[in-house]
């Protein structure tokens, strides 16, 4: 039996390697949906080789253009658009599974549909546990909805954990969970330094090969803080079990620190396909099209302690963790919109962090209750980075 899998975010890095993956394993995986926003060039070539049911674009001039694109190749695909579509297609009956691979906020509602319905969802989309995470968590363990962590941090300590843990630290004897991280293009870099980098040199990540975004979040660690918050909701982990180490090679891509002194560690080269296969396979191991780790070529392996004066924002996803309520999600969007102004010459590096910390001073404290909630704490939180960065025109 064939698993039907939904990609969501397909033409996106995480969505390429997943397809490059399911591409090895025809007898495993049948393609039911793939959607995309901006890169309809590579979206009609992945619909050309995997035929999916479904194609999924963000206006209808998109689909309109894709149509034209597919009209010989693939006169089976059904194309859809808007948001409503990604919702649709990661809730349809023939899906088994949903990568949920969509950048940022825009990212949460198809994962939450995913949810809703009851998928096995393979979590690329770290936003949709900080903005929303006590909401999309009762979904979860409503609909009995498997979740399965993509992020190679989270993917590893999911590895590291016993069979079955259901998020009882003190039963299964853990102490705390030690995510690692590269340090980014900045690990070394004097902080006075920092208030003229560029764009291109932010998102010149030595070690992974990702998005624009994201790539400037891990040069100012914020997706080391977006990843604190994540496992906090994953398994469970209150924010003083959670600890990070600065591990530079990333070859060793989190660990587990048990009451008798263990520590279990997973490792493996630094390529996404690697967790992507896990949680595609799982329980299964599947080849991911990964080679094999080279202790010998990887050399020392350094672990240190990160330096909070020159990253601020990992801080700041702490602080926002023990604050709770609809600090994450003020979080998350304020720095969406200074990211996007930085990438855009509009602030500077530095000011990301500032951004940030006034809108979580500035907006107040609130629950989260329902989506209603989530969704006033992300419009209040891009309202107050918008107000402290000012015209950027």
């Amino acid at each position: 039996m064939t698993i039907g899998l939904t990609v969501l975010g397909a033409t996106g890095s995480i969505g390429t390697s997943t397809l490059d993956v399911v591409a090895r394993h025809p007898e495993r995986f049948r393609v039911v949906a793939l959607t995309g926003h901006s890169r309809l060039d590579v979206l009609a070539g992945q619909c050309r080789r995997f035929q999916p049911a479904y194609a999924v674009v963000a206006t209808a001039a998109d689909a309109e253009r894709l149509g034209r694109m597919l009209a010989d190749d693939c006169r089976q695909t059904r194309i859809l658009h808007g948001a409503a579509a990604l919702e649709e297609v990661a809730s349809l009956p023939e899906t088994d599974a949903v990568m949920a691979a969509i950048v940022g906020a825009a990212g949460l509602p198809g994962s939450l549909a995913a949810a809703r319905a009851g998928k096995r969802i393979l979590l690329a989309n770290k936003e949709s546990l900080v903005m929303a995470g006590p909401v999309f968590m009762a979904e979860v363990a409503r609909s009995g909805a498997a979740l399965l962590p993509i992020d190679s941090e989270h993917n590893a300590i999911f590895q590291s954990l016993p069979i079955g843990f259901s998020g009882n630290f003190e039963k299964c004897g853990i102490r705390r969970l030690i995510l690692t991280a590269s340090g980014g293009p900045f690990r070394n870099t004097p902080r006075e330094d920092l208030a003229r980098v560029t764009p291109e040199a932010a998102c010149a990540h030595p070690n992974w090969v990702m998005g624009r975004k994201i790539s400037v979040d891990s040069a100012t660690m914020m997706n080391k803080g977006l990843e604190v918050i994540e496992a906090h909701w994953l398994f469970g982990a209150a924010a003083e079990r959670i600890s990070v180490v600065i591990h530079p090679q990333s070859i060793v891509h989190s660990m587990v620190e048990y009451e008798d002194g263990s520590v279990l560690a997973q490792l493996g080269n630094p390529d996404m396909r690697t967790p992507i296969a896990h949680a595609l396979g799982f329980p299964d191991r599947i080849d991911a099209g990964v080679g094999s780790l080279d202790l010998f070529a990887a050399g020392p392996l350094a672990f240190e302690p990160p330096d909070l004066q020159r990253f601020p924002c990992l801080a700041l996803a702490f602080q926002a963790l023990e604050k709770g309520g609809n600090a994450p999600a003020v979080l998350n969007a304020a720095n969406e919109v200074a990211v996007a102004a930085f990438l855009d010459g509009h602030l500077p590096f530095l000011s990301i962090s500032e951004v940030i910390a006034d809108a979580l001073d500035v907006v107040e404290a609130a629950p989260l209750r329902d989506m209603d909630d989530v969704l006033e704490a992300d419009r209040r939180g891009r309202a107050a980075a918008r107000s402290r960065i000012g015209p950027t025109h």
